[in-house]
């Protein structure tokens, strides 16, 4: 169950020669794969890139009257690995995951493609940002591209130029029998928008009449001397051809004067922000006229010296725009102006940041900055003055506190990691190695712990060095997510090959959670069109992993705790794997919430569970709030003058899960929490009983407010 449905938006991918289509940046891309003769498409469904493998999955239907083959891919290496379609057969195919994490899981996939080169056009579409919108490390996708020799594509983000580059990247591809990349940042798969649709395309070819007429080159295969060959073909033939198609088809942009003192050179998505910023300093107007020209690289990788140092011809200053470090494009075309013996002066990082996301504000800056160094008679009077009057963006960060992420509210994970604490307290500190997904989250307070994650799946072989037999048993946190990407060959079999003495902990919710909610081979819902309902267990016993436990309600603490004491414990050698088992409670809001909003509107009698804090009883110790953690349970003040210290208190986004109660209770807390059912639609007599219920409280309370003392002030 993904965490958006696309099902309303793509019946707008049925649009013809001539309509308009209106939406969003990845239903565009979607709908310029249609309308360039794919014949195949999949990807990783577990990646950040918004949805994109979301919209492919409920346009399955569409792409099947197409003839176009869809695939949900259980790695990147997969997802990569399926473009090998396109080596022998005149088949266009696209994939996509998240770059450069994902580029890193395909890399041997994608340096064989690379040198074998390719017959149809092949498109990898990988979804990179910088800053706080990323969620991996800060790197890019760039140097693989130029490793492999791919080209890289990365287009103005507006529909227009999104759908476009993907159809001349298709061209591109096939022109120079190279893959190519069309980079996204988040902005532009979001961006909204319209454009000029064309029909729908057929595959010349399709994947089902490719496979009954099977073809084979042995020139193709990348083993020595073909090999060789392949390296050759790249720079005589392949590099040629490339720049050849972009000079032709003037992939690259041009806005702006031909001539001035100065320009700015621009990747494709980073176009917006810079207009913005020269809107702001009056020197560009809302439609993108300005006054300084722009040269705009579409295509980032191969960079075509001709035109770049045409750009630059009777210009004394040029600024480029990377964002992303190092600066591989500045470099590059620094050895260009060094080579022609330019004198043009080339700016760039000094006055951007090395690292990080260019934001408004970063771009306002360092785009003033270069102009005030290189034509400061270009900006308007009002700017110019030294004095200027523009709004300071105070610096928040040392009296702001960091906001890290944290589970959910109601995360059946959370309880996991409580017993673990419990377990902590009783033997100690262990070494744990963390894996990617929501259980990451454990690294933070309160729980703190794990701390180190070498990619995703792998975990338990993070642990490998510590495996040799010490007197603690080192402690691996994997999800189902990581489990099926690669954590059961890369951990598991590694695991059970070196009869390894660890623990692994794999945090089954069902579903890839941490990045949408899509099913998995363990998902416990009936999918029409993917295998699921396949246990954890199961794969685990059949690589010979016998030692495995099984609990199908991580809520229960005191369970969870004493079966991770047992499998630190126990004198059975060999790996030890617990799979804790619970749904997502997003996902569980997303199902349930919309069947019991129905239900109390028919009239049917609904019970839904809230805890609460008896604030007579809590001590205000809050230790249930560090072994919890849980964003429903906060602290207040009570009005009780004898009583300094806020006790624990939950609120109303309290989804009824129990987390806290089976805490308190595991742990041996004060026992202040209490189950309250709010009751929908309740029946006559329960009606009746609730009424008579709050005369009784409301007479004892009043009767023991007018025994209270009180004290009045003296004046």
């Amino acid at each position: 169950m993904a965490e958006r449905s696309f099902k309303a938006e793509v019946e707008h991918l049925r649009l013809g020669e001539g309509q308009t289509f209106t939406g969003e940046g990845i239903l565009a891309i979607t709908k310029a794969l249609l309308e360039s003769g794919v014949g195949y498409v999949g990807g990783y469904q577990g990646a950040p890139i918004s949805h994109l493998m979301d919209v492919l999955a409920d346009a399955e239907d569409l792409l099947g009257e197409l003839g176009i083959r869809y695939e949900a891919n259980a790695n990147e290496a997969a997802a990569a690995a399926m473009l090998a379609a396109s080596v022998h057969y005149p088949i266009r195919g696209a994939v996509t995951f998240k770059g450069p994490v994902g580029v890193n899981v395909a890399s041997d996939a994608l340096a064989n493609l690379s040198s074998s080169g390719v017959t149809g056009g092949a498109m990898v579409i990988v979804g990179e940002d910088y800053g706080e919108g990323a969620s991996i490390m800060q790197e890019r996708t760039h140097p693989f591209a130029m490793k492999a020799q791919m080209w890289l594509l990365d287009p103005r983000p507006n529909l227009p130029s999104i759908v476009k580059m993907v159809s001349d990247g298709f061209d591109l591809s096939e022109a120079s029998n190279t893959p190519v990349m069309l980079m996204v940042r988040i902005r532009s798969c979001h961006v909204t928008g319209s454009f000029q649709t064309r029909d729908n395309r057929r595959p010349t070819l399709t994947v089902a009449e490719a496979v009954a007429n099977p073809r084979s080159d042995f020139s193709r295969v990348v083993l020595p001397p073909m090999s060789f060959a392949h390296e050759q073909d790249k720079v005589k033939n392949r590099w040629p051809a490339a720049e050849r198609f972009i000079l032709s088809r003037g992939l690259n942009e041009h806005f702006g004067p031909k001539d001035a003192p100065l320009g700015i050179v621009v990747q494709g998505g980073m176009y917006n922000g810079l207009i913005r910023a020269l809107q702001r300093l009056g020197l560009a107007d809302i439609h993108g006229q300005t006054d300084i020209p722009i040269y705009v690289l579409n295509v980032t990788y191969p960079l075509i010296s001709s035109e770049f140092l045409s750009f630059c011809e009777g210009k004394e200053n040029v600024l480029v725009v990377e964002e992303g470090q190092p600066e591989f494009i500045e470099t590059q075309l620094g050895s260009y102006l060094y080579r022609a013996g330019s004198s043009v002066k080339l700016h760039g990082k000094g006055l951007f940041p090395m690292a990080g996301e260019y934001t408004g504000g970063v771009m306002l800056d360092a785009v003033e900055g270069f102009i005030r160094q290189a034509a400061p008679g270009m900006l308007p009077a009002a700017i110019r003055a030294p004095n200027q009057d523009r709004v300071q963006i105070p610096d928040l960060s040392k009296t702001v506190p960091i906001r890290p992420p944290g589970f959910c509210t109601g995360c059946p994970e959370r309880p996991i990691f409580a017993a673990m604490k419990l377990v902590e307290k009783e033997l100690g500190k262990h070494q744990i190695a963390a894996d990617i997904g929501c259980h990451l989250f454990a690294a933070l307070p309160p729980f703190e712990i794990g701390g180190a994650t070498m990619g995703y799946g792998l975990g338990p072989a993070a642990n490998g060095a510590f495996d040799g037999g010490g007197k603690k048993r080192p402690v691996a946190i994997i999800g189902d997510g990581g489990f099926w990407h690669n954590g059961l060959s890369s951990s598991f079999t590694n695991m059970a090959f070196n009869k390894s003495d660890g623990v692994a902990i794999i945090v089954d919710n069902y579903y890839s959670a941490a990045t949408g909610g899509q099913d998995i081979m363990s998902s416990r819902a009936s999918n029409p069109s993917k295998a699921t309902k396949n246990p954890i267990s199961k794969a685990l016993k059949g690589i010979g992993i016998d030692w495995v436990r099984q609990i199908d309600r991580t809520y229960d603490v005191a369970k969870m705790r004493d079966t991770i004491r047992e499998a630190l414990t126990t004198d059975v050698k060999g790996p030890k794997v617990i799979v804790a088992s619970s749904e997502c409670m997003l996902n569980k809001q997303r199902r349930e919430k919309p069947l019991q909003a129905a239900a109390i509107k028919e009239g049917r009698r609904i019970e839904a569970p809230r805890f609460g804090v008896d604030e007579d009883i809590c001590t205000g110790d809050h230790a249930c709030i560090r072994l919890s953690g849980c964003p429903s349970l906060s602290v207040k003040r009570l009005d009780d003058p004898l009583r300094d210290d806020p006790v624990a208190s939950i609120d109303q986004s309290c989804v009824g899960c129990g987390n806290c109660g089976e805490v308190a209770d595991a742990a041996v807390l004060c026992p202040s929490f209490y189950r309250a059912d709010v009751v929908h639609n309740p029946t006559a007599t329960e009606s009746r009983w609730a009424a008579f219920r709050a005369r009784v409280i409301s007479w004892l309370q009043s009767r023991r407010a007018a025994k209270s003392l009180t004290f009045e002030g003296i004046a």
